[in-house]
């Protein structure tokens, strides 16, 4: 026995190599993130070029919009005022005005329905009366002129500036008094017509008493923002 060498045996086994496999988990968490990271990227890359292209369609819409028809702004001139009575006594203002309003569509195109108007007359921000003048349609290129009387008495608190005011006027002959007015109108466009729109109007007066030696002078109305 101890004659056996190590042939007898037969050859050395070599020991044996040890592998460690990568769990499943980890390459399909990674792959997981980048297919959603990819989704994501090519849903807001689209989202964006669909915004952009409806923002382009929308301002070339508008420019040939306003090509066709290119729309002007109406406008409002008071073209004549009469003063006849305006007395303050005993916290009542005794008034009587009456005015000419023009209203010019300038506009080939558009035509204008006047649903509603709402016409205030003020001594610096203190309103003495209001107005309701008939709804109408005005058709392209026309004027239409509005003749609102404000006649009445009006229980008025006026405070130390308005009556400090009101003394200088009374001295001058020459009223400083405000027609602001709301409207509600909607534009005809052939057979097209838009919603209504709510614009405000207002027109700054200087007016003579009657009888004065200053003249009237035409006022050009602005629009409220």
């Amino acid at each position: 026995m101890s004659q056996l060498n190590g042939a007898y045996y037969g050859p050395a086994i070599p020991p044996q190599k040890s592998y460690n496999r990568p769990g499943r988990g980890s390459g399909a968490g990674c792959c997981c993130g980048c297919l959603f990271s990819c989704l994501f990227s090519c849903l807001f890359s689209l989202i964006f070029k669909v915004i952009l292209t409806l923002i382009i369609i929308v301002a070339i819409a508008v420019f040939i919009f306003w090509l066709i028809v290119r729309p002007n702004m109406v406008k409002f001139h008071v073209t004549d005022a009469t003063l006849t009575e305006f007395n303050y006594t005993d916290n009542t203002l005794h008034y009587d005005l009456a005015l000419n309003i023009t209203v010019r569509n300038p506009n080939k195109r558009l035509g204008i329905y006047y649903d509603f108007i709402e016409a205030n007359a003020l001594f610096h921000d203190a309103r003495f009366n209001t107005q309701y003048p008939d709804p109408f349609y005005q058709g392209h290129k026309t004027t239409h002129v509005l003749n609102p009387v404000f006649k009445g008495d009006k229980v008025l608190v006026l405070d130390a500036d308005q009556s400090s005011e009101l003394k200088k006027e009374n001295s001058t002959g020459l009223y400083e008094i405000d027609v602001k007015m709301y409207l509600r109108v909607r534009f005809k466009l052939g057979a097209f017509k838009t919603k209504t729109l709510k614009p405000k109007v207002s027109c700054d007066l200087r007016v003579p008493f009657k009888g004065s030696a200053t003249a009237f002078e035409t006022i050009k109305c602005d629009w409220d923002r």
